[in-house]
């Protein structure tokens, strides 16, 4: 099948063109995506262990620590132990990284409008259908593969 006929290139490129947009819109906060998707996932679940943040950020466990230390470093989170596992660090923003990520989520939040308003609302209600079964038959045959 010829490369552009490819539903998985359109599907790279349409996330590589989210990204680069994104990105642009975080640089001047000193943010990257993956800095701004852990602090916006810690704002609705204070807590999140390393692992389960980089679960929901989909990015691998060493690049979320990579992250997460940045992001210590510049006083926007604090981690302590777990209150029972001891072995587990809880991940909270801190004042500072509460007041940047309100700053910074105009850009992403600005983007993703932008993009549903170049459907209608029930395009928008197919696209998100359409991506989830993708996503569905991506996870079913990445478990097929690792058996």
């Amino acid at each position: 099948m010829p490369v552009p006929e490819r539903l998985g290139s359109y599907l790279k490129r349409a996330e590589q063109a989210l990204s680069a947009a994104k990105n642009a819109a975080l640089r001047p906060m000193g943010l990257t995506v993956p800095q701004y998707a852990a602090l916006l996932q810690l704002s609705e679940n204070p807590g999140m262990s390393a692992a389960a943040l980089a679960r929901a950020c989909a990015v691998t466990p060493p690049t979320m620590n990579t992250v997460l230390k940045n992001l210590q470093e510049r006083g926007l989170i604090e981690r302590s132990p777990h209150e029972w596992h001891r072995n587990i660090l809880e991940t909270r923003l801190t004042p500072e990284g509460e007041e940047l990520l309100a700053r910074a989520d105009t850009g992403p939040v600005r983007i993703e409008r932008g993009l549903a308003a170049e459907f209608t609302e029930q395009e928008h209600r197919t696209l998100v259908e359409l991506l989830g079964r993708c996503i569905d038959y991506l996870d079913g045959a990445r478990a097929e593969d690792a058996r």
